[in-house]
């Protein structure tokens, strides 16, 4: 397995160029299976998660190239609506797939799926979804099938903004007969990418970014060629990491709009940024400031995937924060990380007390999710001495090789693997 090893103390300083966003990539690869083409996708990151996604696709019939940032996928042999267990236990946004192998053949078989274990994340939502547009659901074990050969226009109210399942809703309903309408809709930039690139395919769908979306259904979609958005939890890991270090970096191609809640936050902190179109700069000279409350919620709120990288901010910070997670109730599992490197964080259900302390220092520890693995290397680039981060597949999921980010920007960190690596889908 590969780990990181990080020596400390050192303020990162540079200008480095954000990748594509994962979170809108994957929802239109599995939207591809929409149109009978090829569909070219720029800006696409090279991560696991799109690795698996790309092999899920091929396994079920598409021909598909990912080379220099851009995917080219091929749908026209597409020979299977089963998704393979083995891939679904991989990654939890195999569940995209649904929608679309749905309205594209009226059936679909999938598995319950994995990723990050960072609380329960039930799939009732997409499936409930999918019913109101006359899909008719079966469960055998982990398996769910679903069959609806004529889905038809529905008003869908989420109890909950849920990306996911807007995101699946959306895409079995570009196909159905009749208006949709998702009331409570989520609001995240990623559904509004997803929105523009099914428009761009030849669907009629209005109001994303918006908690209220509507869908005309059309008969057919064409292939095209699409540019994912900027990557803002990528973006937002790398200034907070350069707050942290106390550190100067210029981000180029990303998104200031969609980051408002956390250049909320830094600048409360004391962290200075400038912005001008989609270039911000970050420095951090002093010690940050405490916040006295963060609490995480669906977009536009403070977003959950940045929860761990701001704690170590605060965990730095001159006072005491407090930081309440509402979306995933399993997401302080690197609080006893934090702790072993110095920090002084305690938790209580779904609150972090966090004791500033004037600096962590370097040890062992293991990244037990994706964004607590970001965390970590933003701890160890503070601390001082070495740190080691284990269990880097789980950052792998997120980053495209988040070493040689931060050494772009003056880090020394090293990628060391004590086998050599070797993806092997099929087992």
């Amino acid at each position: 397995m590969d780990k990181l090893v990080i020596e400390g103390g050192r303020p990162l300083s540079g200008t480095i160029r954000i990748h594509g966003a994962k979170n809108a990539a994957l929802p239109i690869m599995a939207a591809s299976l929409l149109a009978d083409g090829e569909i070219t996708l720029h800006n696409v990151p090279h991560l696991l998660d799109i690795e698996v996604m790309l092999y899920i696709l091929e396994r079920l019939g598409c021909t598909c190239r990912h080379e220099q940032g851009t995917v080219t996928i091929n749908t026209s042999q597409i020979r299977s609506h089963d998704v393979p267990e083995d891939l679904m236990k991989q990654m939890r946004s195999s569940i995209f797939l649904m929608g679309p192998l749905l309205a594209r053949f009226g059936k679909v078989s999938v598995y319950q799926p994995g990723g990050c274990a960072i609380g329960e994340r039930k799939i009732d939502l997409h499936l409930r979804g999918l019913e109101a547009l006359g899909a008719r659901i079966e469960e055998q074990d982990q398996q769910i099938i679903c069959h609806g050969a004529h889905l038809t226009g529905a008003d869908i109210h989420l109890d909950f903004p849920s990306v996911g399942a807007t995101e699946n809703i959306m895409m079995a309903a570009v196909l159905a007969e009749g208006t949709t309408t998702i009331f409570n809709a989520a609001r995240e930039p990623e559904i509004q990418d997803l929105q523009h690139f099914l428009n761009a395919m030849g669907a009629r769908i209005m109001g994303a970014g918006t908690d209220t979306i509507t869908i005309s259904g059309v008969k057919k979609l064409q292939p095209c060629t699409y540019e994912i958005i900027p990557d803002r939890i990528v973006a937002g890991t790398v200034m907070i990491a350069a707050a942290a270090t106390r550190g100067n970096v210029t981000l180029t191609q990303c998104n200031p709009s969609h980051l408002t809640s956390l250049i909320h936050v830094l600048k409360r902190t004391g962290v200075q940024i400038t912005v001008c179109n989609d270039i911000m700069t970050v420095s951090c000279m002093t010690r940050p400031k405490s916040v006295d409350r963060i609490v995480t919620s669906p977009y536009p709120s403070f977003p959950t995937d940045l929860q761990s990288q701001i704690m170590v901010l605060l965990s730095l910070a001159d006072g005491f924060s407090v930081m309440k997670e509402t979306v995933f109730e399993g997401r302080f599992k690197h609080v006893d990380e934090l702790n072993v490197m110095g920090a002084d964080i305690s938790v209580d259900l779904n609150a972090a007390f966090i004791r500033g302390v004037p600096r962590l220092y370097g040890a062992t520890v293991e990244a037990t999710d994706l964004r607590a693995g970001a965390a970590l290397v933003i701890a160890g680039l503070a601390a001082q001495g070495k740190t080691v981060v284990e269990q880097v597949h789980h950052i792998d999921r997120g980053y495209d090789r988040i070493e040689k980010l931060f050494q772009s920007l003056g880090a020394s960190v090293e990628r060391q693997s004590t086998v050599s690596k070797q993806l092997d889908f099929a087992n």
